[in-house]
């Protein structure tokens, strides 16, 4: 927005000596500025404070103060503001100065304007933080017993809750007992509800520092006639039940939960919902056998709220929210419950939430699969549909929130390894990977796409090659050469390339390379040659040096003959990468040819852009070949020679297995041959 001053004498009122410095011209402006000078000042106090804290608490703090009285909204806001940084950033170290803020917050702290005075509240709670216990209890809790008092405004009274459960953790169980609880209890039978529900909220600080000597408050508070106050006390109870001994939890919390879960969800929908968030930390609390069923019971109750089990189904925000809540819960439930039982006790709850007829309860099913398949451990099998519904499932927000950890949920569905195979669950659950990859590819929802194809890479560690092989590697590599958008072409090539490296099969990795060099190296398009240099790029980060340089090297510099000046001109991008995979003396004929690659683009290009990148090539290049000469091994050699023997290990693992396989054979001939001997003998 633009000021326009129509007199000099305006303009005169907005100058500034330039030779006053920052202290002097934040007085000057403070004296005599306009509103906004003002403003301006007030909000630059904390960088003021950081560079001069002495002269500034000195000369412009109270300059502040003289502008607060009869104070706008803005600049009232403004100082609560810069006072607020200023204590959260420990800016100042000097308990005096601390106090001098302080004197200032109670002046302002009821404001007539509610918004100023809970930004002043907030300044104060910050202050707390910093002040001594002396200083607290004189300018604090002083004024905190007169203005708790029923002939002081409701926002004085709200303010003093919020202050008592700041301070509480500030004293000894002794003052607490002596000061607070008088006054925290009287707080508790105010006559308005806000006050009674704000000072339910502070009753867990004061609780921790005197003990559960407010617990009978709080459970008269639980049947207050007013929801807010029913669910502040509500909350509270189940967070102090760590405090709690077990006739406590027993006799206090468990008729709490029954009587709230008996009451209809119309009557007490927030509650219901509280209780709902709440219920896995309930029932850890109580793990007595005599309460199990009954909690149980309760669970399965609330997993079904708001579906009607006759007719139409019905639903609202708070029922949903209700089914939502159970789901969170659902890992915790089945601790609850022990694994062994939960076929018995959870199953038909755990299938109905991953079946909901609302997009955000299975989606919140599908958050919090992957735990509960893990503490199945072998009964993992159990949850095999709910799994396959979820995969398949008609909203994209589902999947994807099953995508965020489907790695661990495989690692425990996979866990039996080989033994799958002759599983028939084993074909629907490959199936339904592959549909639901098809499905986000078609949907045009890339960032997914994306995801879905970085979560894939794991099934590389996960499935039997020859399975990994025939399902997802050539539909991997058919994204890799279809797909139009970048982000999905190079996850495509990092799934692609651990697919590779992970291959413990020779005719299976050379069948893969073949691909690569006659589809994407070799390929018409030139679109599939700079797709296979993206390849190259992925492959060095993957594979070990030598892997590497022994597969990947040579089609990549062949592409400088390459008719296309986009690939050259991607190829002169990756020469630095590709030289730093070289290390002599072993790759001194490789060094060669990529050096010819150089002097071949230097002498003979004609593509302006291809030209002024190679120009830059050699300067890089001789960065880079400092290390090929280097004896000493950095941190990429220690980790190339790990790759190296991970490579080394997978290939003696393959002869491992086509030994153990020659040599079952064998076992079988010898076994059939004695087998028709003996049926030879027998004949005669």
């Amino acid at each position: 927005m633009c000021l326009f001053f129509q007199t000099a004498e305006e303009i005169d009122q907005l100058t500034v000596d330039e030779d006053l410095n920052d202290i002097e011209r934040a007085v000057y402006l403070l004296s005599v500025g306009q509103e906004v000078q003002r403003a301006s000042v007030i909000s630059n106090l904390p960088s003021l404070v950081r560079q001069n804290p002495a002269e500034t608490f000195r000369r412009v703090v109270p300059k502040v103060r003289e502008v607060l009285n009869g104070a706008g909204a803005e600049i009232q806001l403004a100082a609560a503001a810069s006072f607020l940084t200023i204590l959260q950033d420990d800016i100042i170290l000097i308990h005096t100065h601390t106090f001098s803020i302080l004197k200032t917050v109670l002046l302002h702290l009821n404001h007539r304007d509610t918004v100023v005075s809970n930004a002043w509240l907030e300044t104060l709670l910050s202050a707390i933080n910093a002040l001594p216990k002396e200083t607290i209890k004189q300018e604090v809790l002083n004024p905190l017993l007169y203005q708790s008092q029923l002939s002081h405004s409701l926002q004085a009274r709200l303010a003093s809750c919020r202050i008592l459960g700041k301070v509480a953790c500030k004293f000894d169980t002794h003052i607490v007992k002596k000061e607070l609880l008088p006054l925290a209890r009287s707080l508790c039978q105010d006559e308005e509800f806000e006050v009674r529900a704000s000072m339910c909220r502070q009753l867990e600080s004061i609780s921790r520092a005197t003990g559960t000597e407010l617990l009978p408050e709080l459970v008269e508070l639980v049947r207050d006639e007013e929801s807010s106050v029913r669910l502040a006390a509500f909350d509270t109870i189940i967070n102090l039940m760590d405090m709690m001994d077990g006739d406590d939890r027993l006799h206090v919390v468990v008729p709490m939960v029954m009587s709230v879960c008996e009451v209809s969800l119309q009557a007490d929908e927030v509650a219901m919902a509280s209780l709902s968030f709440q219920f896995g930390k309930v029932c850890s609390g109580l793990a007595g056998e005599t309460e199990k069923g009954r909690l149980l019971q309760r669970f399965k109750v609330l997993c079904v709220a708001g579906l009607q089990t006759e007719g139409n189904q019905t639903d609202c925000n708070e029922s949903t929210l209700i089914r939502c809540n159970c789901c969170y819960n659902l890992p915790a439930m089945v601790v609850f419950a022990d694994s062994v039982h939960f076929l018995s006790e959870l199953y038909p709850s755990f299938s109905s939430l991953c079946c909901d007829p609302q997009v955000s309860v299975r989606r919140s099913a599908a958050a919090s699969f992957h735990q509960v398949v893990k503490l199945l451990g072998s009964n993992v099998q159990l949850v095999h549909k709910e799994l396959l519904a979820l995969l398949q499932d008609e909203a994209l927000e589902v999947l994807d929130a099953l995508m965020n950890h489907l790695e661990e949920t495989l690692e425990a569905v996979l866990s039996r390894g080989e033994n799958l195979v002759l599983d028939n669950k084993f074909p629907e659950l490959l199936s339904a990977l592959l549909l639901a990859e098809q499905k986000v590819g078609f949907s045009l929802r890339w960032r997914l796409h994306e995801k879905l194809l970085q979560r894939y890479s794991c099934l590389a560690r996960l499935l039997p090659g020859k399975l990994l092989h025939q399902n997802f590697s050539l539909r991997i590599f058919t994204i890799l050469t279809t797909n139009k958008v970048l982000p999905v072409q190079r996850e495509a090539a990092r799934t692609f390339c651990t697919f590779l490296r992970y291959n413990r099969k020779h005719e299976q990795r050379q069948e893969m390379m073949e691909r690569l060099i006659q589809d994407l190296a070799q390929g018409r398009s030139y679109w599939n040659r700079l797709r296979f240099l993206d390849v190259c790029e992925t492959a060095s980060e993957i594979f070990s040096r030598k892997y590497f340089n022994k597969y990947f090297l040579i089609p990549a510099l062949e592409l400088v003959h390459d008719p296309v000046a986009n690939v050259r001109y991607k190829l002169c991008q990756l020469l630095p990468r590709l030289r730093s995979s070289l290390r002599l003396p072993a790759d001194k004929l490789l060094l060669q040819q990529l050096d010819f690659c150089v002097q071949k683009l230097l002498c003979r290009e004609k593509d302006k852009d291809v030209v002024a990148t190679i120009r830059k090539v050699p300067s890089a290049l001789t960065e880079t070949s400092t290390d090929l000469l280097s004896g000493t091994f950095s941190e990429r050699d220690l980790l190339d020679q790990k790759k190296e023997k991970e490579e080394n290990l997978l290939l003696e693992m393959q002869q491992l297995e086509r030994q153990q396989s020659e040599g079952k054979l064998n076992s079988d001939k010898h076994t059939e041959r004695k087998r028709e001997q003996n049926s030879h003998f027998t004949f005669e």
